[in-house]
């Protein structure tokens, strides 16, 4: 059964269809399976294999997908069965093909159609092959991420959702942690929390760094045991009916010396000029402009990023990030109904010292709202 009530679904196919008169095309075919799942409950990981979905301007749906997905589409999403068509996985397939008689039964040929492409849904080898079968598609990644940008009340309950799963993780963090403790052990913990309160693993790997590693960025293999003195830094989600709410932290492990109590300090500022820039209006280059002149002006500027956050909703693998991101001249505007996440990251390669601070929030008429009940104190353990 899909996740959301008949009357959210209408709602959103009413609004992705009047987007497409505006943009004056009949039809897009949506590769993005963050697209299909919020258009109509599709939930798969099977867009790592060629699957596309089709929307015309009359509000007709149709997939076309694997078999294995036939039940997956069947069992989730508002799709009747005769709106689910399977591409014959044989030697010498071009499911491109199949999409383009699929296009022509529905009518759709020769017709203005848009297509995604700005996704993982689809790459670049798919791409040649639609191009191939499809030539004129019109660019249309932006069409359905601009709808989705502004969540309904039902969507925004789920990112709270998600927003106190992150905060339980941090609660399980914070219980695991210490001298001795093993990053796979506090890792697990953080998971267990989302898991077992019914959340998902979140779209992209849990981030998890010790020592001279609490300056990556990124997710890596191995893991390792926290000293008597060490540096943690985590970045998590909560992931709720594939709804997002990201935290960020750096954990203290033993005392925190006078450059960490700095930094910090500076973290908290930051990440208070950004949220009072976040105003329905405001472009979001305000925002990240407020990150860089509170960090610079504590001569930082070595040690912060080019992005202090983004969007957030729903997400599949690899990544949570809604786009586009907090960065220097940034022009999309704010609106109330937006969920974004920012976060501070200051990663000081010439002292090896890392600080970070990030948590989600919704932006209402007036202002955020903060969703975690953790305060932006400096954690020490």
């Amino acid at each position: 059964m899909p996740n959301f009530p008949p009357e959210e679904f209408d709602t959103r196919r009413s609004r992705a269809c009047a987007a497409l008169r505006v943009a004056d095309l009949d039809a897009i075919v949506l590769f993005a399976p963050e697209s299909q799942y919020w258009l109509t409950g599709y939930d798969t990981f099977g867009f790592a294999m060629f699957q596309a979905m089709v929307l015309d301007a009359d509000g007709g749906i149709d997939l076309l997908t694997r078999l294995p997905d036939l039940r997956q589409a069947q069992n989730t999403s508002i799709l009747s069965t005769e709106c689910i068509h399977v591409w014959p996985e044989v030697e010498g397939a071009d499911p491109a093909r199949d999409l383009a008689a699929l296009l022509t039964r529905r009518g759709l040929a020769g017709r203005r159609i848009g297509v995604e492409t700005r996704t993982a849904g689809l790459t670049h080898h798919a791409g040649q092959r639609l191009d191939a079968a499809l030539p004129g598609l019109i660019e249309a990644s932006d069409l359905i991420p601009a709808l989705r940008r502004v969540k309904s009340p039902a969507e925004l309950a789920c990112i709270r959702r998600a927003a106190s799963l992150s905060d339980a993780a941090l609660d399980a963090a914070l219980a695991t942690t210490g001298p001795g403790a093993f990053e796979g052990e506090i890792h697990a913990a953080m998971q267990g929390a989302i898991l077992s309160a019914g959340g998902e693993p979140a779209a992209n790997e849990t981030i998890i760094g010790s020592g001279a590693n609490a300056l990556l960025c990124r997710s890596f293999a191995g893991r390792r045991v926290l000293d008597d003195t060490d540096q943690l830094t985590l970045e998590w989600s909560g992931s709720w009916m594939r709804y997002h709410a990201a935290m960020m932290r750096t954990l203290v492990i033993g005392t925190p010396n006078a450059a960490q109590r700095r930094m910090h300090a500076a973290a908290v500022e930051a990440l208070e000029a950004c949220e009072a820039a976040l105003v329905p209006g405001r472009p979001m280059a305000d925002v990240f402009e407020a990150h860089a002149r509170v960090f610079d002006a504590h001569g930082l500027h070595a040690a912060r990023l080019q992005a202090c956050g983004y969007h957030m909703g729903i997400a599949y693998a690899p990544i949570w990030v809604e786009f586009p991101m907090f960065h220097a001249g940034n022009p999309l505007l704010l609106e109330a109904g937006n969920a974004v996440f920012l976060h501070m990251i200051l990663m000081d390669s010439a002292s090896g010292l890392a600080v970070t601070l990030g948590h989600s929030l919704i932006l209402g008429a007036t202002g955020p709202e903060r969703l975690s009940r953790h305060d932006t104190a400096l954690i020490q353990l």
